[in-house]
């Protein structure tokens, strides 16, 4: 069995292989651009901003307790914001131009830390559709949380807008150009190694001593013009023929 691979040899193969590691790198980065460019829908997403105010407390201080409970309220309206009573509405109020299921995953509710600030976020195809879902979910729950909770604590702080020069959040035609010209290096890589675990072919001496088992006792230097020039050659070639003819004689 032969030895395993050493990094130099790796080294030599991926030399070897150059050309089909560069080629399925190219190949399939370029796939994955024109995939990415043409075949891909751009998502484009806006937010808007709700501000989401304590509560009125009898206490000069702020206790833990306190905190904890605003905390609570700013999870329980988050779950609100997504809920059927508020999608509902902004689905009759936008003409049905989605069902509440798409709404539901088109929306996302994000807490910004350490704070009473809460994002709405609405990804969608369409940057203008999605600034129109995001305003609309947002004034309906501003509208409904006094009747549903007996509060009025919840301000638009800011809006969602479109300025006209949005740009998709995904795909990510760098990242994915990346990864596919990865995945082709990778895919070479593998060729690389089976092509070369699969070659039978006799490398070197050490090679064939591993093959047969046996020791090396010696070996032939390759001849060639370079290293013997060819008066060299050409005068011993005529000293064997003169050799010959005297044998002969």
């Amino acid at each position: 069995m032969r030895n395993p691979v050493s990094l130099k040899e790796l080294v030599l193969f991926i030399k070897k292989r150059a050309l089909l590691l560069i080629s399925l790198t190219l190949l399939f980065g370029g796939a994955a651009y024109l995939i990415t460019t043409y075949f891909m829908t751009p998502m484009y997403q806006t937010s808007t901003q709700l501000l989401i105010n304590e509560e009125k407390s009898d206490q000069p201080y702020v206790n833990v307790s306190e905190i904890q409970a605003n905390l609570q309220l700013i999870n329980t309206y988050n779950v609100i914001i997504k809920s059927p009573v508020i999608l509902e509405q902004v689905v009759e109020a936008m003409n049905s131009e989605v069902t509440v299921a798409e709404l539901n995953e088109k929306i996302t509710v994000q807490n910004v830390q350490d704070s009473q600030v809460v994002n709405l976020i609405v990804t969608d195809v369409d940057p203008v559709r999605a600034a129109r879902i995001a305003n609309q979910t947002a004034q309906v729950f501003q509208n409904d949380i006094s009747e549903l909770m007996n509060v009025d604590n919840v301000n638009i702080l800011s809006p969602a807008i479109v300025t006209g020069n949005e740009k998709p959040v995904s795909p990510d035609l760098y990242l994915n150009t990346a990864a596919g010209s990865l995945t082709g290096f990778v895919i070479g890589f593998i060729i690389t190694l089976l092509l070369e675990y699969f070659n039978n072919t006799v490398k070197d001496e050490q090679h064939l001593s591993e093959i047969l088992s046996i020791p090396i006792l010696g070996t032939v230097d390759t001849m060639n013009n370079k290293k013997y020039p060819d008066k060299i050659i050409s005068g011993n070639v005529s000293n064997i023929d003169t050799r010959r003819k005297g044998y002969g004689s």
